[in-house]
């Protein structure tokens, strides 16, 4: 066969696409236990952030089991279920989309507790929507399951400078101190709007200037998410 004829390009072309496709396969093979130990740390890292330990790849899974002392799964009534899916392992997401299809019932919320320098800390993913595409983090309550003791967010595509402000130390400080009940025991959650950031403010932080889609996708993760868990708090709070 001539080397430059058309089918002699056909089947070097074709030859190379199989070997290339092999490799990527073997590769992504390969690799896999190593990305889902990577994405596994990090979640661990994210969590610690949230109730302020600090943490990097090679510390982060002594840390995490020697502060998450207990990891809970609740379904929708609050109830604590012990069997099935541990609580490290659930996609929040699909959780929440369940109630999009009616299933409710079927929904199983992580919940992760911390003690720290003799104090317990509730710690509860988040996930919801921001500009550009999905936000998500965690957020720790103090033993009295109201105040927030710290936060963390994470974001994929916000604008640099506007909605990716989110994930700052600045704009995650306002949230200390802050209140998801109001004085009757009522959920309120916390809402992130502009000028909302006031000490007299307890359910409000200051919203990133010129990121108001990203500011309200905040605020509608907080109370999506958190409200899964008053029925929880309500019954273990002393």
């Amino acid at each position: 066969m001539h080397k430059d004829s058309n089918k002699a390009t056909f089947l070097f072309s074709s030859g190379m696409v199989v070997v290339i496709a092999v490799m990527l396969s073997v590769a992504a093979i390969s690799l896999g236990p190593y990305q889902a130990r990577n994405i596994r740390i990090e979640k661990m890292e994210n969590i610690l952030t949230s109730v302020g330990i600090e943490s990097e790849p090679k510390t982060a899974e002594k840390l995490f089991t020697d502060y998450i002392t207990e990891q809970v799964v609740l379904n929708n009534k609050g109830e604590v279920q012990t069997a099935g899916t541990p609580a490290f392992d659930i996609d929040l997401k699909k959780e929440l989309d369940k109630a999009k299809t009616g299933n409710q019932d079927k929904q199983l919320f992580p919940l992760f507790i911390c003690k720290k320098d003799g104090n317990s800390f509730y710690i509860i993913p988040l996930r919801g929507k921001g500009l550009w595409g999905p936000i998500w983090g965690y957020i720790a309550l103090k033993g009295d399951m109201n105040t927030i003791a710290g936060v963390s967010f994470g974001h994929k595509g916000e604008t640099p400078g506007l909605g990716a402000e989110i994930e700052t130390a600045k704009f995650q400080n306002q949230f200390l101190g802050k209140k998801i009940l109001d004085e009757q025991g009522n959920f309120v959650s916390v809402k992130v709007v502009k000028g909302g950031g006031t000490s007299a403010n307890i359910h409000g932080v200051d919203a990133v200037s010129g990121a108001t889609i990203t500011s309200d996708g905040v605020t509608e993760m907080f109370k999506r998410t958190l409200n899964n868990y008053i029925p929880y708090f309500k019954k273990a709070k002393p």
